[in-house]
């Protein structure tokens, strides 16, 4: 029985997540028309949710203000017209917010089947990462097999999926971190080669590795310009965060002379329309690879939901490897 109010996170003032972040009582939303109700078991924890806890990255309209953008439960409660979903279905989905709490609302399009052998907690920490790496490095940035991706944060949650899934389409990787301990971990994650950016030039190193046919950049700032000097000829750089400033000056003879492409893309702001593409797209091609043990959810840590001012703060540390999960 789906019970009247469940616990979610609020978010009550304060910019420090041990000030902002509360267990609150709220009322239990249900499935509309096209929709599941997912009663949650675990909810990965993401940047963006940092932004929005900060007030910088407000939820797209229609979205629970609630945080929260993938999780992983049973489904509760199904909506007329929402396809191939019954009750009690496994199910990982993308949300648009809503998360951090016993149950959420889901466009039904945008939930995919629990991948074979994974549990709930590893479950919940694949959408997110999954979908963004895909959309970015494999759609807007086009890797095929025996190409190069560069990418930063290797130890991130976006990083160590990355990592996975370019080995696993025959791709060569180059990633980096901020000190050696992360380039190790890099390394033993699948990296090809392992870059410690407080020890050494990246783009110098990746120049004399043989160069990057696709970048993905979370940093921004000086990267970009470091990044365009690596890139082969018909390179792309795809932007994805910009932590060290959207602001840039760039050489626009190199992507003359290189003929590059600079790109980039947000996920949460997509239509609901766009969402569901990309689910089959993610379903079709990257499921096999999950459930194949080529591509992981590597968890550096879980908490309960209540303790979800200390997911944030881990997560805001900057030492974690993988996914922070919260498990309700």
């Amino acid at each position: 029985m789906i019970p009247d109010q469940m616990t979610a996170i609020a978010i009550e003032g304060g910019k420090g997540p041990a000030e902002a972040l509360k267990p609150a009582r709220i009322d239990t939303p249900r499935a509309g028309r096209g929709q599941l109700l997912i009663q949650v078991r675990a909810a990965g924890v993401n940047r963006p949710d940092l932004m929005q806890r900060q007030g910088f990255y407000p939820p797209p309209p229609g979205a629970s203000a609630t945080l929260g953008l993938e999780v992983a439960g049973e489904v509760a409660e199904v909506g007329p017209g929402a396809g191939r979903w019954a009750v009690g279905d496994a199910v990982t989905a993308l949300l648009g917010g809503g998360g951090y709490a016993e149950y959420a609302v889901v466009d039904a399009r945008h939930a995919l089947p629990t991948p074979k052998g994974l549990d709930f907690m590893q479950a919940a920490g694949l959408p997110e990462t999954v979908f963004t790496v895909f959309a970015n490095v494999f759609e807007h940035g086009a890797l095929k097999a025996g190409e190069t991706l560069l990418l930063h944060g290797a130890t991130s949650g976006i990083g160590v999926t990355a990592i996975q899934m370019a080995k696993a389409a025959g791709a060569r990787v180059i990633a980096t971190g901020r000190g050696a301990d992360k380039a190790a971990r890099a390394k033993a994650l699948g990296a090809d080669l392992a870059i410690d950016a407080n020890a050494e030039d990246f783009a110098e190193a990746v120049k004399a590795a043989g160069g990057a046919d696709v970048a993905l950049d979370m940093v921004g700032g000086d990267y970009v310009a470091k990044e365009l000097d690596a890139m082969n000829a018909g390179g792309r750089l795809v932007m994805i965060a910009t932590q060290a400033g959207a602001t840039v000056e760039i050489n626009l003879l190199k992507i003359m002379q290189k003929r590059l492409t600079l790109t980039g893309s947000t996920l949460r702001p997509r239509g609901v329309d766009e969402k569901a593409r990309l689910a089959a797209a993610v379903e079709a091609a990257v499921w096999p690879w999950i459930e194949a043990g080529k591509v992981k959810c590597v968890i550096d840590q879980t908490f309960p939901l209540a303790e979800a001012a200390k997911a944030h703060a881990r997560l805001e540390g900057g030492s974690h490897v993988g996914k922070v999960v919260l498990v309700v």
